[in-house]
Parts: C-alpha cells; sequence; structure tokens
C-alpha cells in the first residue's frame, strides 16, 4: 500500500491538473521570475546585483512541486538565453549564462527543484522546515554562482562579492516564506483543501 505524497499548494489550486494547466504554471512561474529579475540593486563593488529573482525561483519550488519548478526555470533560462529581457535589469543572451552570474542563473531550476522536493515532503507546512527549504536553495545557488564567480573576482574579494551582502536579504526571504506558507496551509486546511 502507498502512502499518498503530501500535496503542493498547486495540487491544492489545480486538483485535476493536465498538460495544460501543468504547462500554464510552469509558463506563468517563468514569467513571474522574469518580472522579479527587474526588481534590482546594484552595488558598486560587485558584478552580482541584489534582486527578487532568487525568491521568484525557491517559491516557484515550494508552490509548484520539483519537477514543474525545475521545468520553469529551465523555461525562464532558455526565454533570457534566446534575447528577451527576462534576466536581471533587462539583459538577455546566452553571455549572461557564461559571465559571472551565470553559476547563479545555472543553479536556478536545481533550487527551484530542490524546494520543490521539500515541499512535496510537507516542509512547507511548519515555519522552521519551511525557513531551512529556503535557506537550502540559496545555499544551492550561492554554491554554484561563487564557483563561477571565482573565474572572474579574485579569490580575497570572493565572499564579498558574491555572497556576504546577500545573506541579510535571503534571511528576511527565509522569514517571510517561513511566515507565509504554513499560515496559507492553515487557511486551506479551514477551507477544506485536502493537504
Amino acid at each position: 500500500m502507498s502512502v499518498a505524497r503530501p500535496l503542493t499548494l498547486a495540487d491544492v489550486a489545480a486538483p485535476q491538473s493536465n498538460a495544460l494547466t501543468n504547462t500554464l504554471l510552469v509558463v506563468a512561474a517563468s514569467l513571474v521570475t522574469a518580472a522579479a529579475a527587474q526588481v534590482e540593486i546594484r552595488l558598486p563593488w560587485t558584478p552580482v546585483p541584489i534582486t527578487g529573482q532568487t525568491f521568484a525561483v525557491l517559491l516557484s519550488g515550494a508552490v509548484l512541486g520539483a519537477r514543474r519548478a525545475f521545468v520553469a526555470q529551465v523555461l525562464y533560462l532558455a526565454e533570457g538565453a534566446s534575447g528577451l529581457p527576462f534576466f536581471s535589469g533587462g539583459a538577455a543572451g546566452l553571455a549572461k549564462l557564461v559571465g559571472p552570474t551565470g553559476g547563479y542563473l545555472a543553479a536556478f531550476p536545481f533550487a527551484a527543484a530542490l524546494t520543490g522536493f521539500l515541499a512535496e515532503r510537507a516542509w512547507d507546512r511548519k515555519p522552521l522546515t519551511m525557513f531551512l527549504t529556503m535557506l537550502a536553495g540559496s545555499g544551492l545557488i550561492f554554491g554554484l554562482g561563487l564557483a563561477q564567480l571565482s573565474r572572474f573576482v579574485p579569490a580575497s574579494l570572493l565572499l564579498a562579492s558574491g555572497l556576504l551582502p546577500f545573506i541579510p536579504g535571503d534571511l528576511v526571504k527565509a522569514a517571510l516564506a517561513a511566515a507565509l506558507f504554513p499560515v496559507t496551509w492553515k487557511f486551506v486546511s479551514r477551507l477544506g483543501g485536502r493537504a
């Protein structure tokens, strides 16, 4: 006898999902990521901007689940690489994927899949586990991002350029998600949604 896996919020919102529904969810998540990428703060000492992108990436995983979120972020990268102005600040093209910030971008599908994998195991139902889910996704993005950034920045400046300025923002994003997701699930349960 198999045990049913916990649902994601997308599963509750669209319980009879089919190919069309899944396609619409994937495209919507890619467009939300593109919109969030336009919220950008440039720092003078680093080529890595502060953006809303990573928040959208990690939330796409928590909302859609691993597979759909992975595909959504691959689609986002394909959209930007093909010339649509979807990367941070309206940038586009393959050059962004091989440049200083390319490692962060390449990590997006994997980070979304990781947060989705954990959400599918009900880690998005409690504040602590949702906080840890977000930090795990951020850690993956930073890991791949720093690996590529190290080709462009001296080792002595790597953490100051690619990690330290972003930790406060990531902690705030993780705290927001940790506060919102469990409350959303309680609301869903009260409405009679299957969790």
